[in-house]
């Protein structure tokens, strides 16, 4: 073979950026084969017209484009060099939006570190009361989440017009666990409606009727900005160290409520209620009822032989 066109695996080293070590692993993947490979010493010689899509490779394993994705771009089943364009946008989408996710979680931590949750966030305690709901639940993470949402009502609103339905309260959202970037969960969609009028009928596959028993909730609001991923993080968080601090025990999903939504998750409209039902110990709380009606527990008195939560 002549090979005056050809650059041994070192040379191309040189040339392409990438170690002796990374062109062996992307031969053995499949990414950048050599065009020839010495049948006796096993050497490794590659054309001089490989170093631009070497230094291609080199460059998108830089930006965390996985080996597979890689090969995949460059084996011309995404449609060429306009498709790897377009996903090299995409790419970068992806990763503007995470660098602005870290950046709210970054000042969320720093807010928390200097002031402390509770300066942004105040948690109450009311009663939940019983609720018939409808319910479209999925497994899903973040980034499929508004677009599960919005599906997922729009059905129930279809269905609740052919009763007609008469919804009880504001839609609101179970979280079985944690819903970000790196987690699935079971997400349950939910909207209250009247039980004693009319029922919902030819529901369709994966929408069911459920009972919510009455419950003990533990809540904060938050508008405009701060209930928008990532920031509302922050109201999850302190509610959930305010219902371990005092002691009670998580009896139930998160819920997330609509109390105003104006469908663009940042709007300076939405108010949004972090609520997690709670197991309290014993003992009596001082109720008293809003100008909303919604009763708010403000202190915790306990029984006889009751120790008060720290």
């Amino acid at each position: 073979m002549d090979r005056r066109n050809l650059l041994p695996i070192g040379q191309f080293s040189q040339a392409s950026g990438l170690s002796v070590t990374a062109l062996r692993h992307y031969d053995a993947s499949g990414v950048l084969v050599p065009a020839f490979v010495d049948p006796v010493s096993g050497y490794r010689y590659f054309r001089r017209d490989q170093v631009r899509t070497a230094q291609s490779i080199r460059a998108m394993r830089q930006l965390d484009i996985p080996v597979e994705e890689v090969r995949r771009l460059l084996g011309g089943g995404s449609g060429g060099e306009e498709g790897l364009v377009a996903a090299l946008q995409a790419h970068l989408r992806a990763a503007e939006r995470r660098l602005e996710v870290q950046r709210s979680l970054v000042h969320g931590l720093l807010g928390r570190l200097t002031e402390g949750a509770e300066m942004t966030h105040h948690v109450t305690v009311r009663r939940g009361a019983a609720e018939r709901i409808l319910v479209r639940g999925a497994t899903l993470d973040n980034s499929g989440l508004d677009a599960f949402l919005r599906g997922a009502y729009q059905e129930m609103y279809e269905v609740g017009g052919r009763g007609p339905l008469t919804f009880t309260g504001p839609a609101f959202v179970r979280f079985h666990g944690v819903c970000d970037d790196e987690n699935e969960t079971l997400v349950e969609a939910c909207l209250p409606f009247w039980e004693d009028g009319a029922q919902p009928t030819d529901l369709p596959e994966g929408m069911i009727v459920r009972e919510l028993p009455e419950s003990t909730l533990a809540c904060t609001e938050v508008e405009g900005a701060a209930a928008a991923f990532p920031q509302i993080l922050g109201a999850y968080d302190a509610v959930a160290n305010w219902i371990t601090e005092h002691g009670f025990a998580f009896a139930g999903p998160a819920r997330m409520i609509h109390r105003r939504w104006t469908g663009t998750p940042d709007a300076p409209g939405n108010r949004l209620e972090i609520a997690w039902p709670i197991d309290e110990p014993t003992g009596d709380w001082v109720e008293s009822r809003g100008s909303d009606g919604r009763s708010t527990r403000h202190g915790w008195q306990p029984t006889a032989g009751a120790v008060s939560p720290q």
